[in-house]
């Protein structure tokens, strides 16, 4: 089961934490997706658990998919977890710092921000250590499996910003993280095939242009995509006060090209495939 922990944006102006996804399964909170401002506290109030996590996904490092991993990281000191937790996102360029500088500005001993948390940089003092996995290249790569579990994660556009997509394979289900992105790679349209839920970004409305357009996929956009990907169910979030506007407008444009089931995301909400 999917639970949406944050479909809003990075303005505090749409009484939604930013974005953050939980995949429930069999009663446990296994695997998070994202971790921006706000989630932290919908984590608690989802009754999800640092101990049973494993594997998060942080899609690119704007704040508002990265921000309260930090704070999730203090309240799970206060666990009982001891086991490595895996983790994945993408790699850096020039203005971007990848997954492992990222880790390493917040967490290092020395001069992280947040140097008294260093320890889940290399496990000592019983704590839970960070296992790191950054997305390079074009191709999609697996980036954590076990005997029920598969994630694979390909690089997205979204600007100038390194951003990776996820999928999530739990026994014979599978639920897509399409992650910020303009639509513009055709290559995730492969990825995504046959989701049985499709989690989209609806940032903007349909006629942006500029950096708004080079960042996110319009409403148009994302029904094309969808309707290439076959999902089960597409999920629209992380809205932003431009695009909750005109919502039923905007839901409007995606269905006139996708024809199967649409779910507009609420924060706290429970999504079954």
């Amino acid at each position: 089961m999917l639970q949406i922990l944050g479909s809003g944006g990075p303005i505090a102006d749409d009484a939604r934490a930013s974005s953050g996804y939980l995949l429930w399964v069999n009663g446990e909170s296994r695997v998070l997706i994202d971790a921006g401002g706000g989630t932290f506290l919908r984590f608690g109030e989802a009754g999800a658990s640092f101990d049973e996590l494993d594997f998060v996904g942080l899609s690119h490092l704007h704040t508002d998919h990265s921000a309260d991993f930090p704070a999730l990281l203090k309240s799970g000191n206060f666990s009982d977890r001891d086991r490595p937790l895996p983790v994945a996102g993408p790699d850096g360029d020039s203005v971007f710092p990848g997954l492992n500088s990222y880790l390493r500005a917040m967490l290092d001993a020395d001069d992280g921000a947040y140097a008294y948390l260093s320890s889940f940089l290399d496990g000592t003092n019983a704590t839970p250590m960070l296992t790191p996995r950054e997305v390079e290249g074009s191709e999609p790569a697996v980036v954590y499996t076990s005997e029920d579990l598969s994630v694979a994660a390909m690089h997205v556009p979204h600007g100038i910003v390194p951003a990776v997509a996820f999928r999530v394979v739990i026994d014979d289900q599978t639920v897509v993280f399409a992650s910020d992105q303009n639509g513009d790679d055709p290559a995730f349209i492969d990825f995504a095939k046959d989701a049985d839920i499709l989690l989209m970004h609806m940032v903007v409305p349909d006629g942006a242009s500029g950096i708004a357009r080079r960042l996110h996929a319009p409403p148009g956009v994302i029904g094309d995509l969808a309707a290439a990907i076959d999902p089960g169910k597409l999920v629209l979030s992380h809205f932003m006060a431009r695009s909750l506007r005109d919502l039923e407008q905007n839901v409007g444009l995606v269905q006139a090209r996708y024809k199967g089931e649409i779910v507009v995301a609420e924060d706290l909400a429970c999504i079954s495939p």
